[in-house]
């Protein structure tokens, strides 16, 4: 069963501009659970003639910012991409190890933060590969905000989408060797769903990627069939929690279809096919 926060916002801890676009938001319409990619600490450090760690340490920051927005404005679920399992074999050894060590302190600090603001966390990823002290770290920060029953901040470490879904279905079969063999396994997707990470959330409605890149990057790739996607050139670094509010303004814009008709064209089909068939009597008594 899947968790289910129990929100309230708190739209005074806003700064003003947030509250200025909060106003134009209907509340009644807010995304369920939010997604980011967050990128461009990188090129935000390069930009500025700054080594790269400086970037990391600037994007820890926007973390702690546009979490607690999410969180003030009622969010019920936020994912943020934190570690590509890919990270491992395209980041140069010294700056996973600095990642690493900045995700322990990330923990350490913000965890009284996130009791301040009723947030629960826990992760999606491969975490068994990670190293012990950052696993270790990270079950104390799940034990320690376990008891919030606002926002659920989930951080992907270590996470990649295929390596998901291989994931899930080892579990699958695993689970059905376990009872009675494969013999029998129907495969669907409700059972897909019960042995991903997310399983204890919703899939997302709004994906958010910063930097500009127009690409998912392996992230989520079976829960975002139907998510919107809000691209903006913004490097993370310089993405604040206005510019959340932005992209929920944007999404609420949007119609969302699920592979079938807005309301208008469903109703003019509607009216085409009753014309169309009326014509056809005609005809037909005419006869």
């Amino acid at each position: 069963m899947k968790h289910l926060p129990e929100n309230s916002a708190d739209i005074a801890a806003l700064d003003s501009a947030e509250r200025e676009l909060y106003a134009r938001l209907d509340p009644l319409r807010l995304p369920q659970h939010i997604a980011i990619i967050m990128d461009g600490n990188g090129r935000w450090a390069k930009r500025r003639h700054l080594p790269r760690f400086i970037g990391h340490r600037s994007g820890v920051q926007t973390v702690r910012g546009v979490v607690e927005t999410a969180a003030r404005i009622g969010l019920s679920f936020l994912t943020l991409y934190a570690f590509s399992a890919e990270n491992w074999k395209r980041r140069p050894q010294a700056e996973v190890e600095f990642l690493m060590q900045l995700l322990r302190q990330y923990l350490k600090q913000e965890v009284p933060r996130l009791n301040r603001n009723n947030i629960r966390m826990t992760y999606i990823g491969r975490l068994h590969e990670l190293p012990q002290s950052v696993q270790e770290r990270l079950q104390w920060a799940e034990e320690a905000t376990a008891g919030n029953s606002g926002m659920v901040l989930t951080l992907a470490l270590n996470y990649g989408a295929r390596a998901e879904l291989v994931d899930a279905f080892r579990s699958i079969v695993n689970a059905a060797r376990n009872n009675g063999g494969i013999d029998h396994l129907h495969v669907d997707e409700e059972l897909v769903n019960r042995h991903l990470y997310s399983r204890d959330m919703p899939d997302p409605d709004l994906v958010i990627r910063t930097s500009g890149e127009l690409r998912v990057s392996n992230f989520l790739l079976w829960q975002i069939a139907y998510a919107e996607i809000y691209v903006t050139d913004k490097l993370w670094p310089d993405f604040k929690g206005a510019d959340l509010l932005e992209a929920i303004a944007d999404y609420q814009r949007r119609e969302r279809r699920y592979g079938g008709l807005a309301p208008a064209e469903s109703n003019a089909q509607l009216e085409q096919s009753e014309d169309s068939l009326r014509q056809q009597e005609v005809l037909v008594s005419a006869k």
